[in-house]
This record gives C-alpha cells, sequence and structure tokens, in this order.
C-alpha cells in the first residue's frame, strides 16, 4: 500500500511529535517529547521520498525547489494541522523536516507563563525578545501573548513571518499576517512598509540582518509594541548578538537606543519531563527573565552585559530569573531530572549550587 503524506502527518499529530523528517535511504523519524524515532523499518527510496515532498508543494514551489535546492513554506491538512516545511538537498537526493504547528492558539493557562510574562505583553510601547534555540517553543510563547491582546485590547496587529504558523482571528485586535515570500519579499521591506499601515503591535519573525533590526528598534522607539526573536541562549548572549550585526561606529547609537526601547529578554529552553503522565505533554519550558530596569539600561548603554546575569540574579522581587534559578525550581519541585536541567544549563556549577547536594550525590 503506497505511503502517503496525509497518513504520515495524522500519525505524527496522534502520537503527540513536533518533527517530521523524510530521508532517501533511511525510514521516517519523529520526533516526540524531543526525541528521535523511527516511524517503521523499510527505508525510503530516492523515488518515495521525493514524491512524499513532492505531493506538498504546488507548481510554483516545486520550480522555486528545482531553480535554488532549497525551499520554506507550509502545509496544511484540513481537520489536522498546519506545517512548516523546509525541503533541501541531501546526498543528491531531496529530503524534507516539518513541525507541527497547533491549530489551537496557546495561551497563558495553558503555557502557565510567569506573571511578568503576561504584564510585558500589557505595555503599550517598547520591544520585547523571545530567545532560544530552535525548537524551544518561542513561537508558541509568543503567539499567547498575541492571544492576550488579541483578547484584552483592540489594537491593530501586524505580524510579519516565515512562515505564518498560528492565525488569528480577528477577537478585539484587528490581525494583518505577512509571510515572507508570499506577502513580502524581505523582513526589512515589510518593516518599512508597517510604519506606513497604522500598527499598534508589531511582531518580527527573524531579527538576523542589520536593517531589519534597525527598523524594529526604531518602530518600538515611536510608539509601538515590537516583537521579536533571536536565536540565542541568554539575554546577555542577546545583546550581544544584536550589538554585532552593527559596524563599531554604530554601536553606541544601538546600545543608547537599545536602552530606551527594550522592555524584556525572555530566553527559553524545553526539558524533558521526569515521568510525564500519560497523555501529558512530554516537555516543560524554563525561562531567563531580564527586565529592563534603570540598572540594566546603564549596563546596555555602558555594554557591560558580562554584568547581566549578577543583576538578573539579584532581581527576583521585580520578576527576573536566571536560567539556572530556573532549571532549579524544575529539579526542587521533581518535574525534571537533575542530569536533564543540567543539559540545558550554560553554568553548571551555578546549578548545581542552587539545587542542593543531593541532587549532585544522585547525579554521582
Amino acid at each position: 500500500m503506497e505511503l502517503m503524506i496525509e497518513d504520515v502527518l495524522e500519525q505524527l499529530v496522534e502520537m503527540g511529535g513536533s518533527d517530521v523528517h523524510i530521508q532517501a535511504g533511511a525510514p521516517i523519524y519523529f520526533r516526540i517529547s524531543g526525541h528521535l524515532q523511527p516511524f517503521g523499518d523499510e527505508p525510503l527510496t530516492p523515488h518515495e521520498s521525493q514524491k512524499l515532498i513532492f505531493s506538498m508543494l504546488n507548481n510554483k514551489q516545486r520550480k522555486e525547489l528545482e531553480q535554488n535546492w532549497e525551499l520554506d513554506s507550509s502545509y496544511g491538512v484540513k481537520g489536522l494541522a498546519r506545517f512548516r516545511l523546509n525541503v533541501y538537498k541531501e546526498r543528491g537526493c531531496w529530503a524534507a523536516c516539518m513541525r507541527a504547528l497547533s491549530s489551537k492558539i496557546p495561551n497563558f493557562d495553558m503555557l502557565g507563563l510567569p506573571d511578568i510574562v503576561r504584564e510585558m505583553s500589557e505595555r503599550p510601547r517598547g520591544m520585547v525578545l523571545v530567545t532560544g534555540q530552535t525548537g524551544s517553543g518561542k513561537t508558541t510563547t509568543m503567539a499567547a501573548m498575541l492571544d492576550l491582546i488579541n483578547r484584552t485590547r483592540a489594537e491593530h496587529v501586524l505580524t510579519v513571518e516565515d512562515p505564518i504558523e498560528y492565525v488569528f482571528p480577528n477577537i478585539k485586535s484587528l490581525f494583518h499576517q505577512r509571510q515572507k515570500g508570499e506577502d513580502t519579499k524581505s523582513f526589512s521591506n515589510a518593516l518599512k512598509g508597517a510604519l506606513r499601515q497604522d500598527p499598534d503591535v508589531i511582531l518580527v519573525g527573524e531579527m538576523r540582518d542589520i536593517e531589519t533590526i534597525s527598523l524594529a528598534v526604531s518602530a518600538a522607539e515611536t510608539g509601538h509594541l515590537v516583537f521579536g526573536t533571536l536565536h540565542t541562549n541568554s539575554a546577555a548572549g542577546t545583546i550581544d548578538r544584536i550589538l554585532d550585526v552593527f559596524p563599531p561606529e554604530q554601536q553606541g547609537q544601538i546600545r543608547a537606543q537599545m536602552s530606551q526601547s527594550l522592555l524584556a529578554v525572555f530566553s527559553q529552553c524545553l526539558v524533558p519531563k521526569h515521568n510525564p503522565k500519560p497523555g501529558e505533554f512530554g516537555r516543560c519550558m524554563a525561562q531567563e527573565i531580564m527586565i529592563v530596569t534603570p540598572a540594566i539600561a546603564n549596563l546596555i548603554r555602558d555594554g557591560k552585559t558580562s554584568q547581566m546575569y549578577s543583576s538578573i540574579q539579584t532581581g527576583m522581587k521585580m520578576g527576573m530569573q536566571t536560567m539556572e534559578q530556573a532549571l532549579a525550581e524544575h529539579v526542587k519541585s521533581g518535574k525534571v531530572a537533575f542530569e536533564d536541567a543540567l543539559a540545558k544549563s550554560g553554568k553548571p556549577d551555578e546549578l548545581g549550587r542552587l539545587v542542593g547536594g543531593a541532587a549532585m550525590k544522585a547525579k554521582r
């Protein structure tokens, strides 16, 4: 019986998986609760893998793929889910990775996000950055923040994404969602136009190049609430990454702008749960939270990012926490194993100190 892509995706959703990998010469792989496992035993032939992948593409997408050998897109199965799709060549054959996008927009209660994240969503202007590695739940966190705005405020929300992941209905807010490659040629082009489109809230799916970052910071300075993402693992690393995009002669200016417009940085990761209950999501989120207080703003302005960690450590009354503090709380509550928390920590000695000797002895 011929394998259809809809059958594969339906099985992924039923198993609670997040990703599908399609490759010639290997079986299909699912990622479930952060771990890869094969779906079946039979390896795909090059013809079978190409047929599965091309069944998700229209003629325009196939032409683009054959010209560029790379393609970012999305694919939806009615009544099931939408998926983020990346197609590429591997050893001369077509391969693909797909990520399941929930059709249900996440909310604060579902995710258990800290109150300070809700508070940042309620600010009228400024910049909020959500950072982390691929697959750390950045899009999910930002979707929950936009959902809160949508249910509580009458705002014009403009998003620029690659691709669009969650489709928002207009509840109290008016949403315009633009996809790179289909609705706009670049993030920077979309942001230039955004400032003439009367937005109150702007979401920038990727902040990578100097023009996009400059426009996003300017939008936050001029009275808009701006959300953005970066692939960084800490608050201090996020500031450094933004500054490193700019030439040395412009870094003083961008530091001054960031110190005035940045509200918060949420750097997050997903950690496997320790003995999850049947039907329960197999990972929990840990967040490093940096709120830009006057002291933090001074560190940004003066380029002293190395001192931010200690400022976050002592800022718990304002809702701040380091990644190690967040991971330690999960270990103490029994949600995650110490070894799994350790794998996500950039400061293992600090995590061990916070957890206490019992966990260190258990590890040995």
